[in-house]
């Protein structure tokens, strides 16, 4: 095939998508992938809006699993203290404040293995109906949902349920050991069972190759239906965990990333996520252009840095983009 012929991938609604579709995709020449994605996302989205999100780690540190990225593992030994499950007045604060400063979303989450029974899952959904009453959009992180808390999350308002499934499936046992491949796609299937979105995407730079991030591409765009909302993260390095000075990605694999994102997935919101500190202005730009709608704003992204408030505001007006939740009435 030539490798400037497009490749135009069925949706996963009109069947499943072969996994060597996805590698190809993988393998086209960078500006040609970049050309398609673009022209995909405009059929589908406004080109010139994007979607700002705030990100609150309301219970900190301790976690029972061993992610080998995750400065909050209790298997790692990093400069991260532990912070118990905050009060419902303090998320709520911090969501307002949010809203503020033009966020449109506010995310929650919680450093556990899985949702707890009793007060804190209790307090978690407190907090999703304030932050509902607050006019926002609402999504937590919470670890292994199952059915019944699915439920409960969406009679309290909760919109977005985030579970990512990190990478690839061969390469996952060399990231996680305490949470199966399985048990995240039952946790993806116990949310969109209650009627709750799904966020859904992974990590990029954890050793991988390209492989790996074809192959969860493919795992991502053959969801029934696919998430709505994709985060793609790059690995942003904590010193004291397994993933700490592991070879760093390089720009153009982030950018191929995301192209072949939104050509898998023409109406997916696809969230630039952790990493972008270590991101140039003209890299987040080609994300942009093939096909990234999303970002998170504020100063942390749960326990890791993120651009300021101020940077990403300067950004978006040389990029002439326009934050969501300050479009013009239509």
């Amino acid at each position: 095939m030539d490798p400037h012929t497009p490749v135009t991938s069925p949706t996963a609604a009109a069947g499943q998508i072969a996994l060597a579709e996805v590698e190809a995709l993988l393998q086209r020449p960078l500006l040609d992938l970049v050309f398609e994605a673009a022209g995909v996302h405009r059929q589908h989205h406004d080109p010139g809006r994007v979607q700002c999100s705030q990100l609150l780690s309301i219970k900190t540190g301790g976690c029972p699993e061993d992610c080998g990225y995750c400065s909050q593992s209790a298997h790692h030994e990093t400069a991260l203290a532990r912070e118990p499950l905050m009060s419902v007045d303090q998320v709520l604060a911090a969501a307002a404040a949010a809203r503020q400063n033009g966020a449109e979303r506010f995310c929650m989450g919680a450093a556990w293995r899985a949702v707890p029974k009793g007060e804190p899952f209790e307090r978690v959904l407190a907090m999703v109906r304030g932050v509902k009453e607050l006019g926002m959009e609402a999504c937590v992180t919470l670890g292994m949902l199952d059915e019944e808390q699915a439920a409960q999350l969406r009679e309290a308002g909760l919109d977005y349920y985030n579970h990512n499934l990190d990478t690839g499936r061969s390469h996952y046992r060399n990231v996680v050991t305490t949470r199966s491949y399985d048990d995240r796609l039952a946790t993806i299937a116990n949310v969109r069972k209650a009627g709750v979105k799904v966020c859904c995407g992974g990590i990029l730079g954890l050793g991988e190759r390209r492989q790996g991030r074809a192959e969860l591409l493919h795992e991502l765009a053959n969801l029934d239906p696919p998430p709505e909302s994709l985060p793609i993260n790059t690995l942003v390095q904590v010193e004291g965990t397994p993933m700490a000075g592991s070879e760093e990605l390089d720009w153009t694999e982030l950018v191929r990333t995301v192209a072949a994102a939104r050509v898998l997935m023409p109406t997916t919101a696809i969230r630039l996520s952790a990493g972008r500190t270590d991101l140039d202005e003209a890299t987040q730009a080609m994300c942009f252009l093939a096909g990234a709608n999303s970002i998170f704003v504020g100063d942390e992204l749960l326990t890791t840095p993120n651009p300021e408030p101020a940077t990403d505001a300067a950004l978006l007006r040389k990029l002439s983009l326009l934050p969501v939740a300050h479009a013009p009435s239509e």
